[in-house]
């Protein structure tokens, strides 16, 4: 006889609280924010996400910045400076989930990744390793002198080519990505390989290079490389946690993990009892519930949710948590957007009802809501642009911006106007 027991069923408005829960919008903090946050508060944000993603926009603010808003409202930014610029850091830069902050446990776990530049890497970065005496200049550079920003490092070097001692690749690209010089692909390679590390970013957000055992604690960069199947196991783990329940699909999106990565990871977390198979109505994939999940009977959120945030970036879960198709825009042509350029989902309660297209005008001190759209079956479209009204209100006084503006764009915006 078989003593499997069967997989735990679940509704999706079930599912999607103990998916909430798991995010952090469950929490008091969230709600009901103490008068004076601290690092303590940054740290248990960051042990529920696991991890916050990395983006050059910054039309209403950069997009690692936006989640710890979102789960703990305004907050002093200096809090997220120390832990990723400041001994001891509390987050350090990797690709995990793209570019991303990682806590430095983290950062070690991805050391396979590390090595496997290869299958890992992008060409443009792969490219590097022909030159290896470029890499090993650069890498001296900021042994000898670092932290150093690409455009800073290549001054440094400005000597040693001049003189021909060194040789820089013509810049090369490919139409769409970055136009990197040879020393900033260079600087890349290593960074993906980890002999090189970013000991934070500058005001216009460039990488400031150094060597890891200047950022990393002692007790991180002095530990040995995991397994790579103990290190995937641990970031599903993580992931997982980060999830309350999820597909594969979602599990190994967390961190860009393949199918036959994360497949063994899950199979042993089951075989473990740390993950419960499950099954959500409506869902045809199978899921997986980790075992320490909170389920709670309401979720009391409000929140304005970037474009990068970890509880919307795998979009298929998204619409199946939410039943709403979210889609980010900004490559899109202006006169093919349906929503805008920069759309941020608007949570209440347990439900996304809302969008809004957001603009920080920093000139005028403004927050500009370019266009406001109600989701289907929104509820009280009166009480969703009251309580958005008051989302918008607590973001521009953190942006430091001294009003809001809506504009006449999207079946919301007349309402929003006359509540803001």
């Amino acid at each position: 006889m078989s003593t499997e027991r069967p997989p735990v069923r679940l509704g999706v408005p079930r599912a999607r609280r103990i998916a909430l829960a798991a995010q952090g919008f469950a929490d008091r903090a969230h709600r009901r924010p103490p008068a004076r946050l601290t690092p303590a508060h940054l740290g248990r944000v960051i042990d529920r996400v696991g991890l916050l993603q990395i983006d050059s926009v910054n039309v209403v603010a950069r997009a690692h910045l936006l989640p710890i808003f979102s789960r703990l409202g305004p907050y002093d930014l200096g809090l997220l400076e120390r832990a990723t610029a400041r001994r001891p850091r509390r987050l350090v830069e990797y690709w995990a989930h793209e570019a991303s902050f990682v806590p430095p446990e983290t950062h070690r776990l991805l050391r396979w990744r590390m090595a496997r530049i290869d299958e890992e890497g992008w060409g443009m970065i792969r490219r590097a390793a022909e030159q290896p005496e470029l890499l090993a200049a650069v890498e001296a550079e900021v042994l000898a002198h670092g932290p150093l920003t690409a455009v800073e490092l290549e001054r440094r070097l400005e000597a040693d080519v001049a003189a021909g001692r060194l040789v820089l690749p013509e810049r090369r690209g490919n139409g769409y990505a970055w136009n990197w010089s040879g020393v900033k692909r260079a600087l890349e390679y290593l960074f993906f390989v980890g002999r090189v590390t970013s000991a934070g970013r500058t005001p216009q957000f460039e990488r400031r290079y150094d060597v890891p055992a200047r950022v990393l604690p002692p007790e991180v960069h002095d530990a040995p490389d995991p397994e790579p199947e103990d290190a995937i196991r641990e970031l599903v783990r993580i992931a997982a946690r980060a999830h309350g329940v999820g597909t594969e699909q979602c599990l190994r999106d967390y961190f860009r993990l393949s199918p036959a990565q994360a497949r063994p990871a899950i199979r042993d977390l089951v075989a473990s009892g740390e993950l419960l198979p499950a099954t959500i109505d409506g869902w045809r994939r199978p899921a997986y519930l980790h075992v320490d999940a909170r389920q709670p009977r309401t979720v009391d959120a409000r929140a304005l949710l970037a474009p990068f945030d970890p509880l919307i970036f795998e979009r298929t879960r998204t619409e199946a948590l939410f039943g709403v198709r979210y889609r980010l825009e900004i490559y899109v042509p202006r006169e093919k957007r349906v929503h805008g350029y920069y759309v941020l989902p608007f949570l209440l309660g347990d439900r996304l009802v809302a969008r809004v297209d957001l603009k920080a005008d920093r000139g005028a001190g403004v927050l500009l809501v370019q266009a406001a759209f109600a989701e289907e079956d929104a509820g009280d479209r009166t009480h969703v642009a009251r309580e958005l009204a008051a989302e918008l209100h607590a973001m521009a006084g953190w942006l430091g911006l001294g009003s809001v503006e809506v504009r006449p764009r999207g079946d919301l915006a007349a309402e929003l106007a006359a509540v803001v």
